[in-house]
């Protein structure tokens, strides 16, 4: 190990204060946000004008402080269907009452893993996996799964609380709770006793505390509403799951997640899964990863068909949130930095834990260059619509094919070689390597 030296140090110093750029460069960042000094106006300006293909949503959603993307991206495609069949000009889903349902999932399926692995110690890779918890985040099929089993309801019949819209201090106390639940059920089972009883009435904790913070999500419901031609419309005591079969109908196993991770350990064509501390306690994440190129042609394929596309992406890179925008050439970070490097290979940004799928939106558009390629994509995020273009984000082609991650593609958009691989056995990957693979 070479430790720095005085020495170093002093040489460090004077490269620093021979450099100009440098010092020039610290007395602006020294008044302002970095994000903010490194816009490049005129990189951004490319990236405006409308889109060849433009898909017709119906207004934004917003989850406040929440991580809640990955949930109002389905709602998001799910009450595009409700508005049609409806005939209605705008319409929303509760975000709550699924995320009601997925906070106890969770909690049911992070005891269900505890129990499984109570008897290896706990500081193995697995318990120390389940005992990090979980949080808000999630995937497409865990939305999907939720929406099967439990349905969905109007906003209107389960409307946001301040907790679940600021979901920070009551994931922290459900973590203490699911902590100490763990440690006792450890203890039941190093003494050779049941746990089965015990798990169910922490369970009844956990929905007790859930209903305090969130409301209880209704039985049945009244669904009206007055079309856009101004016929009213009513159905007394419909069902959750009424209503969702009734109205919206999506069928998840019509819809495959495409990922696209060039790593050492998931190599193109591979059908995979593991299990999500966030997935149900009888569900797995599928996918198959495919590269970059068949990602793209697939979402094109389903924008030209006329629906949108559902994509996870890394928000945290190259982003301006309050133009709107997601562009390595419009944030020249490197630059005000002193012209470092940041830009990894894809794959190798995954395998080092420098990138990965972060949030998730769905796509409604997308504009072409004088190559016939695409050039830039047109977003619906969950932000509300003070930032962006009234809610809507753009990102450009370099984005694209470097910080997106995953989409979730209709089954009947696969050429054969593709559909060939949802028959094949999945590889099972470790929950913890799913991202970094």
């Amino acid at each position: 190990m070479n430790a720095l030296t005085n020495e170093m140090i002093e040489r460090f110093r004077s490269g620093y204060e021979n450099d100009r750029a440098s010092k020039t460069l610290n007395a602006a960042m020294s008044k302002t946000e970095i994000g903010d000094l490194a816009f490049v106006p005129m990189a951004a300006a490319k990236l405006n004008g409308d889109f060849e293909i433009e898909l017709k949503t119906r207004g934004i959603t917003a989850q406040r402080k929440s991580g809640r993307c990955w949930l109002f991206a389905f709602m998001n495609l799910a009450r595009e269907i409700v508005a049609e069949k409806c005939s209605l000009d705008s319409f929303e889903l509760s975000g709550n009452y699924l995320a009601f349902f997925d906070k106890l999932e969770k909690s049911n399926n992070m005891l269900e893993l505890v129990i499984a692995n109570a008897k290896d110690a706990k500081n193995t890779r697995m318990n120390e996996y389940i005992l990090n918890g979980f949080g808000d985040g999630g995937y497409w099929s865990m939305a999907a799964d939720l929406a099967k089993k439990y349905g969905a309801v109007p906003k209107s019949a389960m409307p946001e609380t301040y907790q679940s819209e600021h979901t920070d201090r009551f994931m922290k106390l459900l973590k203490s709770l699911l902590h100490r639940d763990a440690a006792e059920l450890r203890r039941m089972i190093s003494e050779g006793k049941d746990p089965t009883a015990r798990k169910e009435e922490m369970m009844a904790e956990i929905f007790r505390a859930e209903c305090i913070a969130f409301g209880e999500p209704p039985r049945a419901f009244d669904f009206e509403y007055r079309d856009k031609d101004g016929e009213f419309h009513s159905e007394r005591g419909v069902t959750p799951k009424e209503f969702y079969d009734r109205y919206i109908g999506l069928e998840p196993d019509d819809y495959v997640t495409v990922t696209d991770h060039p790593t050492t350990g998931l190599k193109p064509d591979l059908h995979y899964k593991f299990h999500y501390i966030g997935c149900m306690a009888e569900s797995d994440v599928y996918n198959i990863n495919l590269t970059t190129d068949e990602l793209e042609e697939l979402c094109l394929k389903q924008l030209r068909d006329g629906e949108p596309v559902w994509f996870g992406c890394d928000a945290g890179a190259y982003g301006a949130r309050k133009e709107g925008i997601w562009d390595p050439d419009t944030l020249d970070y490197e630059g005000v930095l002193g012209g470092v490097e940041l830009m990894m290979d894809k794959g190798e940004r995954l395998e080092y834990h420098e990138s990965f799928a972060t949030h998730a939106m769905i796509l409604v558009g997308v504009s072409f260059g004088a190559d016939g390629r695409p050039a830039r994509w047109k977003i619906e995020n969950s932000w509300g619509d003070d930032v962006g273009n009234k809610g809507y984000f753009v990102c450009s082609e370099k984005y694209f094919r470097e910080f997106v991650y995953e989409a979730i593609i209709n089954k009947k958009h696969l050429n054969e070689r593709q559909a060939a691989l949802l028959e094949t056995e999945p590889v099972e990957v470790a929950p913890w390597e799913s991202d970094t693979l």
